[in-house]
This record gives structure tokens, sequence and C-alpha cells, in this order.
């Protein structure tokens, strides 16, 4: 079950989260009002409140996991995002990073293979609060190519490759966020489609997410 009542004791929680965010380096101040504007317990079941405001993962269904608050900075920091970009996003999970997405203003698809987590955001009542975050069940891998090209991808898992397909649907100009590898550790990755064909790379930080997998879960 999910808590869906904001109090001052979990405003005060977010509040010293986002500040040990900006202790950690996180200097975009559009990226931590957006956090500090999301009430994350909304994403946990009600038995993680008091420690929702933790920064770090906890799991939600299906094995999945809400990732890290500093990593969603992190990542989201890395992406340079500018109001109304469309932004491609692989990997829903509990939909906490797509709605930072959203508060920041940017036109979000998300795509999650997980049935079970894709019907339960699709019902998830503060999420209907924007109209600029479109869900959708799918395969990772093959990206949205009807509704690209994004300004933006951002991948929330592991990825064993970059996706040739994910390229391709990216602007020229546009950039990729992604961790690349597969063991228990990736790389933070920055691509930057430079013109058709060709990319240039920028290697960050390393991080741990869960697998990125081919294919839709049933």
């Amino acid at each position: 079950m999910r808590i869906y009542e904001d109090t001052y004791r979990h405003k005060g929680m977010r509040k010293q989260l986002v500040d040990a965010i900006r202790g950690k380096g996180i200097s975009d101040e559009r990226v931590l009002d957006a956090m500090m504007n999301i009430p994350r317990h909304y994403f946990m079941d009600s038995a993680f409140d008091k420690i929702a405001y933790e920064d770090r993962a906890f799991p939600i269904a299906e094995g999945q996991t809400i990732s890290q608050p500093y990593t969603v900075a992190y990542q989201t920091q890395l992406l340079e995002l500018k109001p109304y970009e469309k932004v491609l996003e692989i990997g829903t999970g509990s939909a906490y990073q797509a709605s930072v997405l959203a508060e920041m203003e940017a036109q979000v698809f998300t795509i999650e293979r997980q049935r079970t987590l894709f019907e339960l955001n699709k019902e998830f009542g503060f999420l209907k609060k924007y109209p600029n975050l479109k869900f959708f069940y799918g395969d990772g891998f093959e990206g949205l190519p009807t509704y690209g090209p994004f300004d933006k991808v951002i991948i929330t898992a592991a990825a064993p490759f970059i996706p040739p397909k994910l390229l391709q649907q990216l602007k020229t100009g546009g950039k990729m966020i992604i961790p690349v590898g597969e063991g228990q550790v990736q790389r933070m990755l920055r691509l930057t489609k430079t013109a058709e064909g060709a990319i240039s790379q920028e290697v960050f930080d390393d991080f741990s997410f869960v697998p990125m997998l081919e294919g839709k879960n049933n």
C-alpha cells in the first residue's frame, strides 16, 4: 500500500535529502528543485515511509528497484535538459525518474517491459498531474521509432551494449545517458550525436543498475 499524504515531516526529510545530494556535487538547481517537489515516498510501499528519503535504492515490484536519489540526480544532470525537449526513457520502473523529467517540463516517453509495473504506473494517481508524461509497454532495445526522433534518451538499467536503434532515434545534437557493462558495475556514458552516424562519447563515474533485458515480460 502507498501513502499519499505529504506531511511537514516528509518535506523536512526531503529537504535533507536534496541538501545531501547537492553536497555530493549535483549543481543543477532545476534538478534539485524537481526532486524537492516530488514526494518520493508516494512511489514506495508504506512500509518504507520512515526511510524513503535515505539516499539509497529500495525494492519495488517484479524484482526491480527505485533508484538511489543521487543516481537519479546524476543522470538527469548529465542530460542537460531544457524545457519542452522530447525525452525517451528506457525502464520506467517506479516512474520516479520519469516524474523528475516531467517536473522539469520535458515531454517524456517512457518504456517499461514488465507489464505489472506498466499497469501500476498507469493507475498511479499522482502521475496524472503530468500530461507531458506518456507510458508505453514494450522492449526498450527497440525504442519508440513512431514518436522519435528525441532530443534526449536516458537508460535506467545496465545495458550490455549501446542499442543501435536508440541511437537512430536520437536527433542530431541530441544526448544519450547510458550505464554500460554486464558485471556488477557499469560505467556511465554520455553520447552526443554530432552528425548522422557520428557519435562522441564522454565517460563518467561507475554505478550499479539492474540489467536491461530484451523483449517484453508478460
